[in-house]
């Protein structure tokens, strides 16, 4: 079959059988096809938009415009149930769905076309993509913050030893561990507005990049479609296009590199060295060899998946380090990476709330880790209270032993906590409604 892009001429000079053409095709092609199964439902109703405005433009006639929605619909039909395919001589999906309307509708299905390059199809269709998978994770976020805060806080008041360069340091307690994660989770969803705002532009209409002759209202097909508003100069869209998806991708690495950090605790706390956290049966594997082993793969899986994100991430900055403005085919390559870090990041969020779901802590063994060593420092402020001297001279004191500050408990010292933040008032209510906005 023909592309797009092809004449008649060309078709008539040069056979598509032969090996080099069929070579260059699925090099040029790679998985295209495939991953535009993802985009198809964003480039139909991207279609369905751009008919709209071909009509108001006068360039279809009212029931040229129906019978096009109808098939696009149609289409979108056939996609549900897994029957909308998308060839790779097709090259991508804007030209399995041309093809179609075109066997259906014969030249009306050509006229959907017009005004409108595979360029801005594309784009549009990754934005509205993006837009979407977007909110979808942002939910999903907000579910695997509140069951970690949720654990935190029926164990806001068990000691737990915090660390420092691996070796103890201070009092903590398991809600202040599970509530610092949290809250940087929380902070993520927060900081979600910069790149929302990044996609939320529309891109239809601008063509190739350079806009058209063709008199689109570009403003009414961004309300249309959702997006904020459209891009202003059609330079931008294609000067965009990897630009946007790298800040995105590397938005989403910063979610997944929490998970990782946060696996790498309970990987740390849940072996035999410590023995503070349980983790559930089912979250575990065994040894094909070692009767005796109960292995935390799903923690390893979260903390090594995040690997793959740097991956995605190293992929856009290293396609788009060197292009000028304008179409480079270069960009075709920035699609999966996006896909692939929004299942990715999907995946772990997900897994990472049922890791949570799993936990168990081990009551007895925190508290005998609780060592007198994790008090110094409030033997320390307790010299400083009780008898006025400088924080330095007491810290010098303990250090050296040359006082007898007196013995701290610890369940007594978690009632002298009283700032934010600390482990008598870790503001575990406060995080848990800063997360649930985002439900």
């Amino acid at each position: 079959m023909s592309k797009l892009w092809e004449t008649d001429s060309r078709l008539k000079n040069e056979s598509h059988a032969d090996s080099v053409g069929k070579k260059v095709e699925a090099f040029t092609v790679g998985n295209d096809h495939l991953l535009d199964q993802y985009l198809l439902p964003f480039d139909l109703k991207a279609s369905g938009v751009h008919v709209s405005a071909l009509e108001e433009a006068g360039v279809l006639s009212p029931a040229e415009a129906k019978s096009l929605k109808e098939k696009l619909e149609e289409i979108r039909a056939l996609w549900e149930e897994n029957r909308f395919e998308i060839k790779p001589e097709h090259e991508d999906g804007h030209t399995a769905i041309e093809v179609w309307l075109t066997e259906q509708l014969g030249e009306l299905g050509k006229k959907i076309h017009t005004g409108r390059s595979r360029n801005d199809q594309v784009l549009t269709a990754m934005r509205l993509y993006e837009k979407e998978n977007l909110s979808r994770l942002l939910t999903q976020l907000s579910g695997c913050t509140l069951e970690m805060l949720k654990l935190a806080k029926a164990h806001e008041s068990l000691p737990m030893p915090g660390y420092t360069h691996t070796r103890k340091a201070m009092l903590s307690t398991a809600g202040q561990w599970l509530a610092g994660f949290a809250e940087l989770l929380v902070m993520q969803m927060e900081s979600s507005a910069g790149v929302r705002s990044l996609v939320n532009r529309s891109p239809l209409g601008t063509a190739a990049g350079f806009g058209t002759s063709i008199g689109l209202d570009r403003d009414r097909e961004s309300e249309l479609l959702g997006f904020d508003q459209p891009l202003v100069s059609a330079t931008s869209a294609q000067l965009s296009r990897g630009w946007v998806e790298l800040q995105l991708v590397q938005y989403l690495s910063g979610i997944t590199s929490v998970l990782s950090r946060f696996a790498s605790d309970v990987i740390q706390f849940s072996s035999e060295a410590y023995g503070f956290i349980g983790i559930d049966e089912q979250l575990c594997t065994g040894s094909s060899i070692m009767p005796n082993k109960k292995n935390p793969d799903v923690a390893e899986l979260i903390r090594g998946k995040h690997a793959l994100m740097l991956g995605f991430e190293a992929t856009l900055r290293g396609v788009t380090a060197n292009l000028g403005g304008g179409y480079h085919r270069d960009l075709q390559l920035t699609k999966e990476p996006v896909i692939r870090a929004f299942e990715t990041t999907g995946e772990l969020l997900e897994t990472t709330r049922l890791l949570v779901g799993g936990l168990r802590f081990n009551e007895q063994a925190l508290r005998e880790a609780c060592s007198s060593d994790l008090l110094a420092a409030e033997r320390a402020y307790k010299l400083v209270k009780e008898q006025n001297v400088s924080f330095r001279e007491a810290y010098k004191q303990v250090k050296t032993r040359a006082s007898g500050a007196g013995e701290v408990h610890i369940d007594e010292l978690f009632n002298t906590y009283t700032h934010l933040g600390s482990p008598g008032n870790i503001g575990i209510d406060r995080l848990m409604e800063q997360a649930a906005a985002f439900r």
